[in-house]
């Protein structure tokens, strides 16, 4: 990499959360006009490493440089007035406001007690076409694509003279083209000197943008790669500490055929037309399709979070409830797509998010019996080796990764009889993604029925049984799992028929 000035640095950087240890000796650099990418499992330390950068957690012990002065960052006022900005996964605009006006919120310019609308959308005009961006300032963000939101939250960086942009997982909401579009924007402003601090579970994308590559394990840093050392196998192998174990194909596993769903001619408002198949215990279910088939809609349908406009799905025989609880009590379980949001209460302990859906086996007259909870809670944080291991711990302060082990072990700690997975393995790391499909398949192995939708084609045509993939809100092509391809998938993602396939 040609040698830039550098922007920002922390030197020995040391952090605990009760006593234990999560960032020791961290050691970062990112320079002027570099993507500077940061990778590690879940749990390894990028996130703390980043909310002590821009003031979210205060250190216990280390510095900050940005252009080679120390400086003290206690908030997010301090890391601004830094030139440091952040965009989390989770975007923080409002969809019912313009682009201007949710670039300038909270910083609006104002002349004699009003507004100056004009002047906030002169410059952000400027900004538009200093960076070559293809937006229009008055349009709604609501209108908008997730590649041209991610845009916006950029624009709104970089109208706060930001000098550092980190990216945390930027491409998890976008489609490949959308992708492309952000990757182009990344590459125009490193052009411009900004310094990028890219964050991603991705290695595809790392290789395409970066110009050097740190990676954590155990809240350290392991490793700080240039490009030309960048491949598959390092990385992996610096990440977890040892050499990835590769995943197991499914080849004809025993079918329970006393244990089955049948969907017989749903429909859900214009989401889903007459779609029907069949699923069997010991199988693991891949459902394929481009975001907006009817998937996650056909998923809530069966759990009972959403309620069909005609048609039948049966359970061993018998209709399905449209109340959630008896659901779950027939052994129904969801990992919704947004554990952020469905999937857990933040707030809440460990021990609390696991037990919440087992009220019924841990309560005594109604009430919760304390130390079955806490004894079921411990199970599950060993069995599905949730990190670290403290049940009282919020599930907002863990990784990722150790986020979703939560809200899995709640259901695999059941037994559930069927499990229904929404993009199980988004934004995790490659170590916990061979656990989760590990016990996806010691489930399966047991007599359970696994149904998962994926918009990761490896993981779709590696894990699944068997492929049925949605196109315009119906089943269009079924694959066996000794006859798929990731283009046979995508090509009847996208209406196309396939000679792999059996059109349905």
């Amino acid at each position: 990499m040609e040698e830039h000035k550098v922007l920002l640095r922390t030197e020995g950087v040391f952090k605990q959360f009760n006593g234990v240890t999560v960032l020791e000796d961290v050691n970062l650099e990112v320079a002027y006009g570099e993507v500077h990418a940061l990778m590690g499992e879940n749990g390894a330390g990028k996130s703390t490493i980043i909310k002590i950068i821009t003031g979210v957690y205060d250190r216990d012990a280390g510095e900050i440089f940005v252009d080679g002065a120390p400086v003290d960052i206690r908030n997010r006022q301090d890391a601004r007035a830094h030139g440091i900005s952040v965009i989390y996964q989770e975007l923080s605009l409002i969809p019912a406001l313009s682009v201007t006006e949710n670039i300038f919120l909270g910083q609006e310019i104002a002349r004699g007690g009003l507004m100056a609308r004009k002047e906030m959308r002169e410059k952000v005009r400027a900004l538009i076409k200093k960076y070559e961006f293809e937006i229009d300032p008055d349009a709604v963000v609501d209108t908008l694509g997730m590649a041209q939101r991610q845009m916006v939250e950029i624009l709104k960086a970089l109208s706060m003279d930001a000098k550092l942009i980190i990216m945390d997982e930027p491409t998890s909401s976008l489609s490949a083209s959308e992708s492309e579009k952000l990757f182009d924007t990344i590459d125009g402003l490193r052009k411009k000197g900004a310094g990028i601090l890219y964050v991603s579970h991705r290695l595809d994308e790392v290789y395409r943008l970066s110009d050097r590559l740190t990676v954590m394990r155990d809240g350290r840093i392991v490793a700080v790669l240039g490009r030309d050392e960048i491949n598959a196998k390092t990385v992996t192998t610096l990440m977890i500490g040892h050499e990835p174990r590769e995943v197991r194909a499914r080849t004809g596993e025993k079918r329970f055929e006393d244990n089955c769903l049948e969907v017989k001619n749903l429909a859900y408002g214009k989401l889903l037309k007459d779609v029907s198949f069949t699923a069997y215990g010991g199988e693991i279910l891949g459902i394929g399709g481009l975001v907006g088939s009817g998937r996650t809609e056909l998923i809530r349908c069966i759990y009972g979070a959403a309620r069909q406009t005609s048609g039948e799905i049966l359970f061993n025989g018998k209709p399905v409830s449209k109340l959630i609880g008896k659901n779950i009590r027939m052994g129904f379980g969801l990992v919704p797509e947004d554990r952020r949001v469905e999937g857990f209460i933040p707030v809440q302990s460990m021990e609390k998010n696991i037990a919440i859906a087992s009220h019924d086996r841990l309560s005594r007259f109604g009430f919760m019996n304390a130390r079955l909870e806490a004894r079921w809670a411990e199970d599950a944080i060993k069995n599905y080796d949730i990190r670290p291991k403290n049940k009282e711990m919020p599930v907002a302060n863990l990784s990722g990764g150790n986020q979703q082990k939560v809200v899995l072990g709640r259901w695999l700690s059941r037994d559930p009889k069927l499990l229904l997975l929404d993009e199980p393995t988004v934004g995790v790391d490659v170590g916990v993604k061979a656990d989760l499909y590990d016990f996806m398949r010691k489930l399966a192995q047991n007599g359970a029925i696994i149904i998962m939708v994926s918009s990761d084609l490896f993981e779709l045509t590696h894990i699944s049984d068997r492929i049925l993939v949605m196109y315009g809100g119906r089943f269009f092509e079924e694959f066996s799992h000794e006859n798929v391809s990731q283009t046979s998938v995508l090509l009847a993602a996208s209406g196309e028929h396939t000679e792999e396939g059996r059109a349905l």
